[in-house]
């Protein structure tokens, strides 16, 4: 629908006369005010935004890893440097230690046996734990529970105070089966990719204290703060993490770095390490070389090694002329045009569209890897498919990207809240599907529930009839693999763009949504922040959208019953009868056809049904008309559509 139609609302009587009779017996107003999950205070305010007494607390980190290429083994150092920020003093850090999930005792191994199959390691073996604080060291008593490690302090650690945690750690990296971490053959040399691989604190913030839910695959909630991390691999590797190399002068030879530097000015893809440099490294070395990375300010880092790779970039044009860059490793089989070859075009791409559209990157390099298949995301830098080609390539490498904004950025809780993170990001990447290169992948879909190629607002439509659907609030654990991609992706996506196409029209909504973004970038918002700043913005009261669209799962259908003019005159207007059947309520695009072959376009606000599900409404036309239709551009989704347009005698 263009803007002018969906900004051109005409208000209309939602009774034949006034003043409107109360409302008919057992119809429950659907605008009536919402009471969200959380209450504002001072710490999160009515407008949705960090309160006056908003804290957070803040973990730094400085980690040293070592890879062994012949057991697989990760072995790590790390030191914490955890900054209380609350007013609470803590007797304890919680940490998550997410490699234990792939133990045979863990408790996802009986509910996302997807993750493993017969597979299993050792999780992750912690060496040694101490503490460091204002007094003097101790090794402290530590707890292990599941995918959890509760550090149990000898001095309580004080608002606005600080302490260290040293860890020392290793595990054995999964094989092909690990999911979020794994190392996979490949026939110029094994590819390890590396994510989730060390003891991380957990958050303690304002709505639940410590938030440690186990880890069951759901993907995770870290607090921000700095990076300095360094990582030993074989020489005849390549490794590309989170964040800037900081050592490049002591791990690229010169052409590579010339090269480098090439790709940094341009617009167009430059190789960095070719496939005559995979050549030319030997197969087997008993040298190593360790690159150093350091990334500020975000929740999390991940890295890649191989020998396997090559490695191409370009650069990133941001907002306020900064730049950044984009960067592609890919095995040599799957380099070409028609392959991995215009990854870096697309991810340089994507990040300058949402950077214009919603907030700028904000770190040094964004960069994507071929690995095996998990499509998986972290700051600055994702996982997606070898095998990925055209316009799938395109789609994950946009949609993983777009993970930078969503949770990446913004920090919502996404092992509780999914639909912030994936269903955000699904918005914001349909709109970039569309836009590059003139539309060359457009449109996107998302609907695995009623796939088909049609509108999504008709493909979602079994969804909202299915009884069973789990409604979008459902924390993210406790939705079903069946209902895991409509649920959290899909129907928070096109709830969105619904919002911004029908309902507030792109400005507004453009504007508030930006502005959550900045508010909450590096911050932590639940669904309550969402819902009440993008009211408050937007300047309207959606209470009635979060209840119908967020917090239940209703299907939507009106039907046009009959179409009289007044005195049976049509210079004194005509009166249309319509009805909602169904459980949910939207604005309803209608388009009327008069006689003489002009249309006009309108909405009808979702006021026409807050007293009663039957209404007769004025046009408040002058002419004949020919043909009255609702949602003639199937904006919304309407269940059935054979009673959406009448024929005007």
């Amino acid at each position: 629908m263009s803007r002018r139609a969906v900004l051109s609302l005409v208000v209309l009587a939602a009774c034949p006369a006034l003043p409107c009779a109360a409302a008919d017996a057992g119809w429950s107003d659907p605008l009536a005010p919402l009471e969200l999950p959380r209450a504002a205070n001072a710490f999160r305010d009515g407008a949705g935004l960090p309160g006056p007494a908003y804290w957070q607390n803040r973990a730094d980190y400085r980690i040293a890893v070592a890879i062994d290429a012949k057991t697989d083994v990760l072995s790590g150092q790390e030191t914490i440097t955890y900054a209380n920020n609350s007013p609470d003093s803590l007797d304890r850090i919680w940490l998550y230690l997410d490699q234990n999930i792939y133990r045979r005792d863990a408790r996802a191994s009986v509910i996302a046996s997807k993750w493993f199959g017969q597979h299993f390691t050792d999780g992750d073996v912690i060496e040694s734990v101490q503490v460091i604080d204002g007094t003097g060291s101790y090794t402290p008593k530590t707890i292990v529970s599941d995918t959890r490690m509760a550090v149990e302090l000898q001095r309580d650690l004080g608002s606005h105070h600080a302490l260290k945690l040293k860890i020392a750690w290793h595990y054995t990296v999964p094989g092909p089966w690990g999911g979020r971490t794994a190392v996979t053959p490949d026939s110029e040399g094994k590819i390890y990719e590396i994510a989730q691989f060390y003891p991380r604190v957990a958050v303690y913030d304002d709505l639940r204290g410590w938030d440690t839910l186990p880890y069951l695959g759901a993907e995770f909630y870290n607090e921000y703060g700095s990076y300095d991390y360094s990582v030993t691999a074989p020489a005849n590797m390549v490794v590309a993490g989170s964040g800037a190399l900081v050592n490049e002068a002591q791990v690229l030879d010169a052409a590579q770095r010339a090269r480098l530097a090439q790709a940094r000015a341009s617009d167009k893809t430059v190789m960095i390490r070719t496939a005559a440099d995979v050549d030319a490294a030997p197969r087997e070395t008993s040298r190593t070389r360790t690159w150093h990375f350091t990334m500020t300010p975000t929740r999390d880092v991940a890295f890649v090694a191989s020998r396997a790779y090559l490695w191409d970039a370009a650069r990133i044009n941001l907002p306020d002329g900064r730049h950044a860059t984009a960067m592609s490793l890919y095995p040599k089989q799957d380099q070409g045009a028609d392959k991995w070859g215009r990854s870096s075009e697309y991810l340089k791409d994507s990040v300058e569209n949402f950077s214009r559209r919603w907030y700028p990157y904000p770190w040094p390099n964004a960069i994507n890897i071929a690995g095996h298949g998990a499509n998986m995301e972290y700051p600055g830098i994702v996982f997606d498919g070898i095998r990925d080609v055209g316009r799938e390539l395109f789609w994950v490498t946009a949609h993983e990207i777009g993970h930078g904004w969503f949770p990446m950025i913004v920090g919502s809780n996404e092992r509780r809240w999914a639909f912030m993170d994936e269903g955000f990001n699904t918005f914001i990447d349909t709109i970039e599907s569309d836009d590059f290169n003139h539309g060359e992948y457009a449109p996107k879909r998302d609907s695995e529930y009623a796939p088909g190629g049609g509108k999504p607002a008709d493909e979602i439509v079994g969804l909202l009839r299915d009884p069973k659907a789990p409604v979008i609030l459902t924390p993210a654990d406790s939705v079903g693999e069946a209902y895991r991609h409509p649920v959290e992706y899909f129907k928070p996506a096109f709830g969105l763009t619904m919002l911004r196409e029908t309902i507030l029209g792109p400005e507004r909504f453009d504007r508030a949504f930006r502005r959550y973004i900045a508010a909450w970038a590096f911050r932590h918002p639940d669904p309550s922040d969402f819902f009440r700043a993008m009211s408050s913005d937007s300047g309207e009261d959606l209470g009635w959208f979060w209840r119908g669209w967020f917090m239940n799962n209703a299907p939507l259908d009106y039907a046009l019953e009959s179409v009289r003019y007044v005195d049976g005159d049509p210079a004194k207007g005509a009166e249309l009868t319509l009805l909602d059947k169904g459980g949910l309520i939207l604005p309803a695009p209608l388009r009327l056809t008069f006689a003489d072959g002009h249309v006009e376009n309108r909405v009808l606000p979702v006021e026409t049904w807050r007293y009663r599900p039957n209404v007769t409404i004025g046009l408040h036309t002058s002419a004949k008309l020919s043909r009255v239709e609702l949602d003639p551009d199937h904006a919304i989704p309407d269940a059935d559509r054979s009673n959406d347009s009448l024929t005007v005698p």
